[in-house]
């Protein structure tokens, strides 16, 4: 009795392995294809076969007695395709099947950059979005969107939560808080589709138009504190309120001693009278001023 358990449990065993071996090998066993063009796979069986063919939406084939199949197309178009080889056999396991690992992809149509709900230029220190859309990609899953400012990348965004086979529309947004060094800053996206070593390379790849930011700030100078000049009497003076901003300030000078209005940053001028002169730069932003204490000097100095 026991000689027949063990007998009984060797065929068992037997019949689990052999039904866990399919006998069937795709070649290539992952394919990627660009929408809309031609592909060809071969499915072989490793061992005798009544029947081996394709079950697909287009390009499906049945060949008796045969060892291998091909699956060809020539014009992939359809975004639900999942082909699947099959094979009856003789001996058991009398049926089994694989799937293809099919990828269809297309480039998008289109890459654009734009800032959310702004025309105008920039202010710095305040907050804005810019937006990158992306038209009529697929699979989005395998979409790498990143972000450039200059040729410094700033971000990626990927999509590998979503899985729809059919093209659609994404979007990605990127926060910023732009400084006056930002100023002529140009922003970019690049979108690519990350295919794997089976597909295309380098992999497709589609940029926007490059983004150029303005950014406006208030005027400010690098030495900003008053200054004190001693000349002789009659002695050129030089008084230097050159001040950065944008839009680019306007000047305005103010002294008890000046004749006439002036608007230039620098005043050069002789025979000045002792006294305080002051300078004031201003744009749409604000206005900074500056002093100039001008003091004759002493005689024998």
């Amino acid at each position: 009795m026991k000689d027949i358990l063990l007998w009984f449990l060797g065929l068992l065993i037997i019949g689990i392995v052999s039904g866990d071996s399919c006998s069937l090998g795709i070649s290539p066993s992952r394919v990627v294809v660009k929408f809309g063009d031609p592909v060809s796979v071969s499915c072989v069986a490793s061992r005798p076969v009544r029947e081996l063919g394709w079950d697909s939406v287009i390009g499906g084939s049945h060949i008796q007695h045969d060892l291998s199949v091909q699956w060809r197309v020539d014009s992939l178009t359809d975004w639900i395709e999942e082909p699947i080889c099959y094979g009856v056999f003789f001996t058991a396991p009398r049926q089994c099947e694989e799937k293809l690992n099919l990828v269809l992809y297309k480039k998008p149509d289109s890459v654009s950059i734009s800032v959310v709900n702004h025309t105008s230029p920039l202010v710095e220190g305040r907050e804005y979005q810019l937006l990158c859309e992306v038209q009529n990609v697929a699979p989005v899953q395998y979409l790498a969107l990143r972000w450039y400012r200059g040729q410094t990348e700033v971000y990626n965004h990927s999509f590998s939560e979503l899985s729809p086979a059919t093209p659609v529309q994404v979007s990605s947004t990127l926060l910023i808080v732009p400084t006056r060094g930002e100023d002529g800053a140009q922003y970019r996206c690049e979108a690519e589709l990350e295919l794997g070593a089976e597909g295309p390379q380098p992999p497709p790849t589609v940029q926007s138009d490059v983004l150029s930011i303005s950014v406006h700030y208030p005027p400010d100078f690098s030495s900003p504190g008053d200054e004190i000049l001693e000349v002789n009497n009659g002695e050129e003076a030089v008084l230097n309120c050159v001040a950065v901003g944008n839009p680019p300030p306007v000047y305005t000078w103010s002294s008890s001693n000046l004749q006439k209005v002036h608007s230039q940053p620098v005043l050069t001028v002789t025979s000045l009278g002792p006294g305080a002169y002051t300078c004031t730069a201003s744009n749409i932003l604000g206005k900074k001023s500056k002093e100039f204490i001008i003091k004759h000097k002493s005689k024998g100095v």
